[in-house]
């Protein structure tokens, strides 16, 4: 895939050359206007590549990582698809995803895609009450994004009914399996009728996934984004790091980090033009010189944002990647990717902005929890190390803060003219100590260097789980890395080997219904008559809530706390019961 041009002249029109257009994909007038509104400008790959086949009816197999735009390339094919007159209160299309959150923000995104649609989509997960998941399916749905587990419960009520369903999707299937959801979604396609579309994407592609899309899907179109790689010997001289961070602190650890970084002149890149707006505002706030630059300008409100930047009387740009293409400062010293680059190529033609001409740069990717797998992808595909830091802390922006206006002062001993000052120091002099004297001139200097809203509350710092040990070949389900240092402690699962239970079950049902993931859930025991979970001691109360609230094989479960001696003599475990261990 290549890239457009770089003009020779930098005030060329950057529209010059305009990559393909979401009209070019052939997409209904009521969901470009929907676009349009949430300012995204131009489809990713993924999306280039996915919305064509799918709107032609194809099963598609596509390889894609959190955050290439995935979502939306399989939602607006799916909503354009969506009949104009429905007769039936059953879906015609369904999503399933490996974990609420997910299913939540798929949901939203449907919403916001299919507003003018008048598209009914419902989130079903555990967690939630089921009383109104049972109401909304009663009076009717388009669109069902779902957990397995509560799928597979609410197809065992009889009241989710997929004989409309048209589209099935499996969205980050590579992670549902890793759950242990294979039988699950095995058995959620068996109620789906044989005569559908199917749509998998997975961002790995071991040999269970091909698998599963030999079983499922009919002479699919594969997708695989090509990888640019940097030529070799051209690598441009950049620093590149990562901050994780929750989406709720990011504009705060924005600010931070440009408070501690002081860049000469910044580029920050966003998805949409609305977020490009609504940052630009905030860095504004913080005492930034911040511009905005995206799609919605006229090219003369592009060439004043251009013309400041160069004049050094902006030192903040703000912009989507369409917007700045081509653009080339010379003062330009940092590059910040406010979310992780839809595709590894997209990163690299972003710091390539910095560390031209032998000049060194510095590359900063601010990446929610969930998107640590796509900063690994960039650096397989780039082939260079992208370090995780630690977002500074109050007393680092401080120690920072001095260092710069010692360094401030240093040059204007060095270089500026002082003779004309010597008349205050002399007179002060006389009435105080001359040490007084100089503390309170590097005081007055160092205050009038701060950013105008500077934060001095503590950025929350999220752990980044280490990556998961490769797994023997044949391995079906993720053993499941011990619970995280901070203590554990067995719950009591009333069922067992005799009701059909696996370890799978447990795993499925615990993270289908909490905030555990499969990686948080340690040992798991299944005798005859009753199971024993090993999870974080912290999260035992709400694992308990959510299995109660829930079914297991189809059969509500006894669950609490485990207590020694409740479970009598079966607890002890014979060699038959072990080889049920997890």
């Amino acid at each position: 895939m290549s890239s457009a041009p770089t003009p020779s002249d930098p005030t060329t029109p950057i529209d010059a050359d305009e990559p393909p257009a979401f009209a070019d994909l052939g997409l209904r007038a009521e969901l470009l206007g929907a676009l349009a509104a949430l300012g995204y400008e131009e489809p990713t790959p993924i999306q280039r590549e996915a919305i064509p086949p799918l709107l032609a009816g194809r099963d598609l197999l596509g390889q894609a990582a959190t955050g290439t735009g995935k979502t939306a390339a399989f939602a607006l094919p799916l909503l354009q698809r969506m009949p104009d007159e429905r007769t039936g209160g059953d879906p015609v299309s369904l999503v399933l995803v490996p974990t609420r959150e997910l299913a939540v923000q798929v949901s939203e995104a449907f919403h916001r895609y299919g507003k003018d649609l008048g598209t009914r989509v419902l989130p079903i997960y555990g967690g939630q009450p089921i009383g109104r998941q049972l109401r909304a399916l009663d009076l009717g749905v388009d669109v069902v994004v779902a957990t397995p587990g509560r799928a597979l419960d609410h197809i065992a009520r009889g009241t989710l009914r997929l004989g409309s369903v048209a589209t099935v999707v499996l969205d980050e299937a590579d992670e549902m399996l890793d759950m242990g959801f294979a039988e699950d979604i095995e058995a959620i396609l068996e109620h789906a009728p044989a005569e559908r579309q199917t749509v998998l994407f997975s961002a790995t592609m071991p040999a269970r996934i091909d698998g599963l899309a030999r079983q499922h899907l009919t002479d699919p179109v594969r997708i695989q984004i090509e990888r640019e790689r940097p030529v070799a010997g051209e690598a441009p001289r950049v620093r590149q790091s990562a901050y994780i961070v929750a989406r709720a602190h990011k504009p705060a650890a924005l600010g931070r980090v440009l408070d501690v970084e002081s860049p000469t002149a910044a580029i920050v890149f966003c998805r949409s033009r609305e977020e490009v707006d609504r940052l630009t505002e905030t860095m504004n706030g913080r005492g930034y010189r911040a511009e905005a630059l995206h799609g919605g300008m006229s090219q003369e409100q592009r060439d004043r944002v251009m013309g400041r930047l160069r004049a050094g009387t902006a030192d903040l740009l703000v912009a989507t990647d369409v917007a700045a293409r081509g653009l080339d400062v010379e003062q330009l010293t940092h590059v910040v990717n406010y979310d992780v680059p839809s595709a590894p190529e997209s990163y690299v033609h972003r710091i390539g902005r910095v560390g031209r001409a032998g000049r060194e740069g510095v590359a900063i990717t601010l990446a929610e929890p969930r998107e640590h797998r796509m900063l690994k992808t960039i650096e397989r595909v780039t082939g260079q190390r992208i370090t995780i830091d630690k977002i500074p802390t109050v007393a680092d922006l401080r120690t920072r803060r001095l260092e710069l206006t010692q360094a401030a002062l240093r040059e204007s001993l060095l270089e500026d003219d002082l003779e004309p000052f010597r008349v205050i120091v002399e007179s002060l002099s006389d009435e105080f100590d001359l040490m007084e004297v100089a503390l309170a001139a590097v005081k007055l200097a160092h205050e009038a260097t701060l950013p105008g809203a500077a934060d001095e509350e503590e950025i929350p710092q999220v752990a980044v789980r280490p990556p998961r040990e490769p797994r023997p070949a044949g391995y079906e389900r993720r053993g499941g890395a011990r619970p995280r240092p901070g203590g554990t402690t067995q719950v009591f699962v009333g069922l067992g080997r005799r009701a059909g239970v696996r370890p799978q079950d447990l795993v499925g049902a615990i993270t289908g219904e909490t905030r555990v993931s499969g990686r948080d859930i340690g040992s798991i025991e299944i005798a005859d008559r009753f199971s024993l979970v090993e999870v974080p001691y912290a999260l035992a109360d709400e694992v308990i809530r959510g299995l109660r609230g829930s079914t297991i094989k189809g059969r509500k479960a006894t669950v609490r706390r485990d207590r020694d001696g409740d479970a009598g003599g079966e607890r002890r475990f014979d060699t038959h019961d072990r080889r049920d261990r997890r």
